[in-house]
């Protein structure tokens, strides 16, 4: 909620922050509009004013209020003058009694009042039965906090057990309610997020050049103003977004988590049956071999090459001739420029680059374009397509695993009554028959496929959104462009190499 009926600190002494927290807000909440009507009736009662509001939407009560969002700030005396905090109730402020004393302590040193809509006046804490009163509040919030949080527990372990739901969906998936805000009858794809990650599973995975990473991908995506997982969730929630971006470590972990699998998860690992197989909530992204390809795929690799994080067409691509140094974006009076910054950056195996060259950014990007579509402009595109393969391997790996965890498991004492034993036996076989069937079936192992798109390098080239998107394009042919001097006899040379040559 924005800042509403609040007046300009005029040092009265009774100048004070509302203070609002919630810990779910949903479009019906009318939690907020209450507190506030609360907050303004207990100031006005003390002949006080609002001059800010502290909120905290969405903010667990168990957060201590030193870091909350809202609250935080003023107590750490970064927000200017105030005279004092006003809440709703005590368990507003503080959640279990150590927060809600310390706070309070703070607030006393600091010789600031504290105003609360479940208390008459303001609080008197030189009193002893004011300071019990809040004592009693602050502890009969934990006892609720505690309440909740049992509540909560169970019902994970519950669900956990049952094989349903319980946390937010991963990212792919949307949850399916028969009526609206009722229990969740089952998982789905959510079919807008599926096409969005399994394009980028894809490019990550036929990239041969090393310049297509988690971290581009994650940059193009928020370029592309594609909705990051928490902006998307509550698209489909119909909540405002926030717009933030998406980041390198949570595409990583979308793409390596067997959640991907369509998997129960509970501490970053799939929940296992009684069987031994894990509990499966919906179809997956992808299969397993191609979830074991993404995880060799985005391993961290010391290659002494980084993907460039700039958005120019050439970054990555464009050298000097002098010394063999990589072309950065140069200054110049009138527009900037690709140039070599290696001897003033103090490199050493640059210090005779004399004069270094330099052009700018627009008229070397459109050299580069002519003689790249003069070369390879008409020929007909090929898209490289990470084919998985028939995947048998995989899944004989997975069996073997749920096998080796029965085995584990009866080594340790379970499965020892007879009817137990029984049922240990029968599904043990029958996984050793499944592995037996699947490694007599002829396995086809998992590669680059090259795939015609229709359309020719030019097109492709001209539909690009951006230059960062040419610029891959560019990778792909191994374009290498080359700088020399304006005094040089030759100012530039362009090189490439024709990818469907070498892999035809």
């Amino acid at each position: 909620m924005g800042d509403v009926i609040t007046t300009d600190y005029d040092g009265c002494g009774k100048c004070f922050v509302g203070v609002r927290r919630l810990s779910r807000k949903t479009d019906a909440t009318s939690s907020p509009t209450r507190q506030q009507d609360q907050i303004l009736a207990a100031v006005d009662m003390v002949g006080g004013h609002i001059i800010a509001w502290a909120d905290d939407m969405e903010v667990s009560g168990a957060t201590d209020p030193m870091t909350r969002p809202g609250f935080g700030p003023w107590l750490r005396g970064e927000m200017g003058p105030y005279d004092g905090t006003a809440a709703a109730s005590v368990d507003r402020i503080g959640r279990n009694v150590r927060d809600t004393l310390n706070t309070q302590d703070l607030l006393t040193r600091q010789g600031r009042l504290i105003v609360t809509a479940d208390h008459h006046g303001i609080w008197d804490f030189t009193d002893t039965n004011q300071e019990n009163e809040w004592l009693t509040k602050a502890w009969g919030s934990q006892m609720e906090l505690r309440a909740i949080q049992k509540r909560n527990r169970d019902e994970t372990l519950r669900a956990r057990a049952a094989g349903q739901p319980k946390q937010k969906p991963s990212y792919g998936y949307m949850y399916v309610r028969l009526v609206p805000t009722g229990k969740v009858d089952h998982v789905a794809l959510d079919p807008v997020a599926v096409e969005v990650i399994r394009d980028v599973a894809q490019r990550i995975l036929a990239d041969e050049t090393g310049k297509i990473t988690v971290a581009t991908e994650a940059a193009r995506l928020t370029r592309m103003g594609v909705p990051c997982p928490s902006d998307r969730r509550a698209q489909l929630y119909g909540h405002p977004l926030k717009g933030g971006p998406w980041t390198p470590k949570s595409l990583l972990s979308i793409l390596i988590s067997e959640a991907a699998l369509g998997y129960l998860m509970h501490g970053g690992r799939a929940v296992i049956r009684r069987d031994g197989h894990p509990v499966r909530l919906a179809d997956p992204l992808w299969d397993r071999a191609t979830h074991d390809a993404l995880i060799a795929k985005t391993a961290p690799k010391r290659t002494g090459n980084r993907a460039p994080k700039s958005t120019h067409r050439l970054s990555g691509v464009a050298w000097c001739g002098n010394c063999g140094a990589r072309l950065y974006i140069a200054g110049r009076s009138c527009e900037l420029a690709y140039g070599c910054t290696a001897r003033v950056r103090g490199i050493p195996a640059s210090a005779n680059c004399k004069p270094a060259p330099s052009m700018t950014i627009s008229l070397l990007d459109k050299k580069v374009e002519a003689w790249f579509l003069g070369r390879y402009g008409a020929m007909q595109e090929m898209k490289k397509v990470y084919d998985p393969g028939t995947g048998y391997a995989a899944k004989i790996a997975s069996l073997e695993a749920d096998r080796q965890r029965l085995r584990d498991d009866r080594q340790a004492g379970l499965y020892d009554e007879p009817d137990d034993a029984t049922w240990y036996r029968t599904e043990y076989a029958r996984m050793g028959k499944e592995i037996k069937e699947l490694r007599a079936l002829p396995e086809r192992p998992p590669g680059m496929r090259m795939q015609a798109t229709g359309r020719t390098v030019a097109t492709r080239w001209h539909a690009a959104p951006d230059d960062a998107a040419r610029r891959e394009l560019l990778n792909e042919f191994n374009v290498r462009v080359v700088l020399f001097p304006e005094e040089a006899e030759k100012r530039y040379t362009i090189t490439g190499i024709n990818p469907y040559a070498i892999a035809a």
